[in-house]
Order: structure tokens, then sequence, then C-alpha cells
């Protein structure tokens, strides 16, 4: 299953590049045509900052699998279904769309990529719902310069053991060249369209990846692996739903009570705040990565 290592060599830094040098481009589109973030009172910005970092990451992967899908059709899957959830993500950033739609646009969008990958029914079903979940919850983790990013690479370097790792790798480049431009100063924000997509392409990738030794993880266990694999985003996901739905309030309604706002309100910097998190996240999806190399061995 592994990619070829010596397109790692090609493509690893072009696609840092390619991240570095067209984000500027996107930025002046996304002020033209006033695709902007407003300051607001769940957000820690104070100046209108554009959002149109997401495309760059949507091309430049596109970019890669021409050259990746010859090797792995999977990649078309992908590919296919990261376009439908960046289209809707950025269609949601331009004019709202209602949550349900972009929910069914997430569940097809996974369904599109497991159906060839031939999991068990059960398997199938919990992996379906774990992409789902993950595609959402890195929208939802994007309330500090830089944290969706740093989630998805530090997630990205830690699951390249598995196998893939030349994937793994240069996908973090990719978001590694965007990541100059969010963080620590936002001179642009990834969007909807951006963080929905990391998030699929992570979990899909990751999925992709353990997919041969999933038949000996018992369904009952694996919801719990795949919990660690996440990382912070789904633990921060699942307690936002089961707090919003303690208070008898939807869980589709934004509120501030998100693990980094939190850690902002107790006093600690945005910076502070990004690097804590991105050390947690470190622990809990290593741990998760651990747990699977032990199981899938």
């Amino acid at each position: 299953m592994e990619f070829a290592l010596k397109n790692f060599f090609v493509a690893a830094p072009l696609l840092l590049l390619w991240g570095l040098c067209v984000t500027p481009l996107s930025i002046s589109l996304a002020n033209r045509y006033r695709i902007v973030d407003h300051p607001g009172e769940r957000k820690i910005h104070t100046s209108v900052t554009p959002r149109g970092a997401g495309i760059v990451l949507w091309l430049g992967f596109l970019l890669w699998c021409l050259f990746a899908a010859g090797e792995h059709p999977v990649v078309r899957f992908i590919g296919t279904g990261g376009t439908m959830v960046f289209l809707s993500g950025y269609r949601d950033d331009m004019k709202s769309l209602a949550p349900l739609v972009r929910l069914g646009v997430h569940l097809f969008a996974a369904l599109l990529f497991l159906v060839p990958v031939r999991l068990p029914p059960a398997h199938l079903a919990v992996c379906l719902f774990w992409i789902t979940g993950m595609t959402n919850a890195y929208n939802l983790i994007d309330g500090a310069n830089g944290l969706c990013l740093l989630m998805f690479i530090s997630a990205c370097l830690l699951s390249s053991p598995l196998g893939n790792t030349t994937v793994f790798l240069s996908l973090a480049c990719l978001a590694g060249g965007v990541l100059y431009w969010n963080f620590p100063k936002a001179r642009t924000f990834l969007g909807d369209g951006g963080t929905t997509f990391l998030g699929y392409i992570f979990s899909c990738f990751f999925i992709y990846t353990v997919a041969p030794g999933l038949g000996a993880v018992g369904v009952i266990e694996l919801p719990f692996l795949l919990l660690l694999a996440g990382g912070v985003p789904v633990a921060d996901t699942l307690f936002a739903i089961l707090r919003r739905v303690w208070k008898g309030r939807s869980p589709f309604l934004p509120d501030r009570g998100h693990i980094h706002h939190r850690l902002l309100d107790r006093g600690i910097s945005p910076f502070w705040t990004v690097l804590i998190l991105v050390f947690v996240q470190c622990l809990i999806v290593g741990s998760g990565v651990f747990l699977f190399t032990a199981r899938l061995s």
C-alpha cells in the first residue's frame, strides 16, 4: 500500500512551496470578493480577515492526486469526496448552508470513499461515522490561529509510522506551507471549506492505511481506537455535543465552550493555547497510533 518513496522527494518540496507561494494570491482574491471573516463574540481576532486559504489546500491536493492516482486508484475517490466537502464548506463561507445539508454532504463523501475499501459492514458503519465526525471536528476546533493546521500536521506526522508514510508527510508539507500565513499571526483563515477538507482527507487516508488489518480489530474496540486517533478535535467535538444536549440546546448551535475558548478565558495567550493543545494532540494521537500498531501487527 505504500506510495513510492521517490514521489515524496518530488511532492513534498513542491507542496510546501505551493502553500507558501499561492496563499498570498488566495488572500488577494478573498479580499477582492469579500470572502472574509468579521470579528465576533466567539472569535479572538479583532480585524476583518480573508478566509480563502482553504482553496490553496484543496487545489494543491488535487494536483498531488494527478500524480498519485495512477499508483493508488483510491485517491480518485478521496479527491472527489474532498472536493464535495470543500465546495460545501466554501459555499457556507459565502452564504450559510443548513447544518443538515452539510452533514448530508459529509456522509455521502465518506461513503464514496469507503465503498471501494471493502470493510466488513459493522466496521464500515463505524468508519463512516468517524470520518463524518472528523470532517466536522476539524471545523469546530478552528478557533485560534494555526490550531486546525497544527492539529492536522501533528496527526499526519504521528500516523506516518502506520504506513503510507510518504502520503502523510507530503500532506503535512502542504499544510505547513499554508501555516506560515496563519500562525502565529493570521493573515488568512482556512474557512469552513479548508477546515472540513483537512478533517476529511486525514481521516480517509488513516482508514485507508489501517484497513488491511481492521478485520482483526473487534467492532467494540474499534471506536475507542479511532477516538484516540482523532485526537483533540474529536474529543472536543464530543464534549461540545454532550454539553449542548445536556443544556437542552441543538448540538449544531455554536457556543464559547470549546477547549480553546476555556484556555483563553483563563488568561492563557492564543500562542500558548495552541501549543498546549498541540502537545495534548500528540499525546492522544500518539497513544492511538501505538495501540493500532500493536493491534495490527
